[in-house]
């Protein structure tokens, strides 16, 4: 089901059973993203995350050519100042937190071309699934720019100081292998199998309990965040949930029943 567009055409929504598809769609320049994206990514995830039925959200880019290759490097000229580099930084800054935070889990299906601003947006999904044929990059420094401090964090989660440092100090090129070696992506595929490898993990995670996914994502986060012991108890009560919710007491029925369980989030 295609839903109704957003402020730009440029980011499209889809909802095809489990999986919510938010797409970057600029083919025509490798989908870089521009300020008008930036702005529709919340959006975009708030219709994916409202239909109950979506299990699992999928980050993609139109085309053949790349899943995201920077920011719109047109705009950078423009003197509107909806357009300057502080809104876009701040609309960025909204946009890849709302993908870091998203209620669901979020999968980032590489193809070609992720490159600055899609490397940022590939880290702040939960999972990476890359073809073999993907090329990832910082290139800030050939540019003389800056990186936002919360993309480099998470980069340091994904990579460690030294990783990061190797990325941004030399802005080369990395193949999908060497990205995944480093621990920036959690899968590499053929590119010819990598919808289905993607569709794959989807099926999967959409058969599994979502009240324990929706606790794991958010210990995780605050574990990872080191936040103070007291803010610990709200992951400690998700997880109390789940062994009191109906889906595990499904869970052990189907387990004892030798069946695949049926999950409703409650």
């Amino acid at each position: 089901m295609v839903q109704a567009p957003l402020a730009t055409d440029k980011v499209v929504t889809e909802i095809e059973g489990s999986i919510g598809w938010l797409t970057f769609n600029n083919p025509a320049r490798r989908n870089a993203v521009s300020v008008e994206m930036w702005r529709a990514v919340p959006e975009a995830l708030d219709r994916l995350e409202a239909d109950t039925a979506v299990r699992v959200i999928v980050v993609r880019g139109a085309g053949d050519k790349a899943f995201v290759s920077g920011l719109d490097v047109s705009q950078f000229d423009d003197q509107d100042p909806s357009r300057s580099v502080a809104a876009r930084e701040a609309l960025s800054a909204r946009a890849n937190e709302r993908l870091r935070n998203s209620p669901k889990p979020v999968i980032a299906m590489i193809h070609g071309y992720c490159i600055g601003s899609g490397v940022l947006i590939a880290a702040n999904c939960d999972l990476r699934i890359a073809a073999d044929t993907a090329t990832l990059a910082v290139t800030a420094a050939r540019l003389g720019l800056g990186y936002p401090v919360a993309g480099i964090d998470r980069l340091i989660e994904l990579v460690g100081p030294a990783g990061v440092k190797e990325i941004f100090f030399t802005a080369r090129h990395f193949s999908a292998a060497e990205a995944h070696a480093m621990g920036l992506i959690n899968r590499v595929v053929p590119a010819a199998d990598l919808e289905r490898a993607v569709r794959d993990c989807c099926e999967t995670i959409a058969g599994n309990a979502p009240l324990t996914i929706a606790a794991v994502k958010q210990t995780v986060a605050a574990l990872a965040a080191r936040v103070p012991q007291a803010d610990l108890a709200a992951c400690e009560r998700a997880m109390r949930a789940c062994a009191e919710s109906a889906d595990h007491a499904e869970g052990r029925r189907a387990f004892s029943e030798k069946r695949k369980p049926v999950f409703v989030g409650r």
